[in-house]
């Protein structure tokens, strides 16, 4: 099967599947459902799951990772599974242990990738969004170079193959880059990337650093979660868009991704329907023509749907610089 050979190179000499199955799904799905659409995931043929702490549904996921090995599907080796670290847990002293509990919900022995998953810390604490009495998000302050230094000797320690960043800006990525005593470049940041949001600039930037950009959003947004802009137009239906997909007899979802592999982009499809989640696999059977290329260009608008306004006072808050 060709998409188990679509991989990426890491600056640390591991390998990441440009495809990958995003297991975010927001409140009124049912954690339960990640367990079964994750393993049907992996029976389509994704090797590589995206999930999260912050997600509230590891335990799921993991089940569903187990048992897809149990049943012979996949080794563990053919997995490429990645965590992250949230916010509440960016103090040094917290990092390793927020890990070893990724771990346990997981019932693994390690994880593929950890990524800090914001660079905006918040109070400490079981819940994953603290708020005060006027339900107002109570932040906190971290280095996130101290931050770093943890993730390192969670690699060290084996707990996980590579470590890298989400929704970091270029200067919060220099600053990493910058570290006196750097053991371990970050391999990727993960960050909101459509074609309405290309990303052009910081794609740039990762490149020449030899981080790669993982893109999640990547089909626009599901619109139900207090983070997203409900205000902004459905990519999926972006007149460009379809008339390409019509060109090529495929999906706009399908033109979407196929758009971020071909610019060397590791690319989420997130969705807990079956039909999707199947069709979304058969993003390796078309190409994009040049042609193709430059017009989905044409329609970035540098439009977010996740902008973080909760966390806009935070000095830490990403999306204040241009990229």
């Amino acid at each position: 099967m060709e998409t188990q050979c679509q991989r990426v190179k890491l600056n640390d000499g591991h390998f990441i599947p440009i495809l990958g199955f995003g297991t975010y799904a927001p409140k009124e799905v049912p954690k339960r459902e990640a367990l079964e659409v994750t393993k049907f995931a992996i029976e389509v043929g994704f090797r590589h799951i995206d999930c999260a702490h912050a997600y509230k549904n590891e335990e799921y996921v993991g089940q569903a990772i187990r048992s897809k090995i149990a049943d012979g599907t996949v080794k563990r080796e053919d997995i490429f599974y990645t965590s992250k670290l949230w916010s509440t847990s960016l103090q040094p002293e917290l990092v390793q242990l927020a890990l070893e509990k990724s771990l346990k919900s997981l019932q693994l022995d390690y994880v593929d990738l950890y990524l800090i998953h914001t660079p905006v810390a918040l109070k400490p604490g079981e819940q994953i969004l603290p708020t005060d009495e006027d339900g107002k998000l109570i932040l906190d302050s971290v280095d996130l170079c101290h931050t770093w230094e943890a993730l390192e000797k969670c690699k060290d320690a084996g707990l996980t193959k590579s470590i890298g960043v989400s929704n970091f800006n270029h200067k919060q990525l220099e600053k990493i880059l910058n570290k006196p005593g750097l053991k371990y470049k970050p391999v990727c940041n993960q960050v909101e990337c459509h074609p309405y949001l290309n990303q052009s600039k910081l794609l740039e930037f990762c490149k020449s650093h030899d981080i790669v950009l993982v893109a999640y959003g990547a089909l626009g947004s599901q619109r139900l979660s207090q983070w997203v802009n409900p205000n902004h137009p459905n990519l999926l239906e972006d007149p460009v868009l379809c008339a390409i997909a019509k060109k090529h007899k495929q999906t706009p979802a399908l033109v979407a991704l196929r758009y971020q592999i071909q610019r060397g982009v590791v690319v989420l499809a997130k969705s807990f329907n079956k039909k999707r989640i199947k069709e979304n696999i058969q993003v390796f059977d078309f190409e994009l023509t040049p042609e193709d290329m430059k017009a989905i260009d044409g329609i970035n608008g540098n439009m977010r749907y996740y902008e973080f306004l909760p966390v806009i006072d935070h000095p830490e808050y990403p999306y204040s610089e241009e990229y």
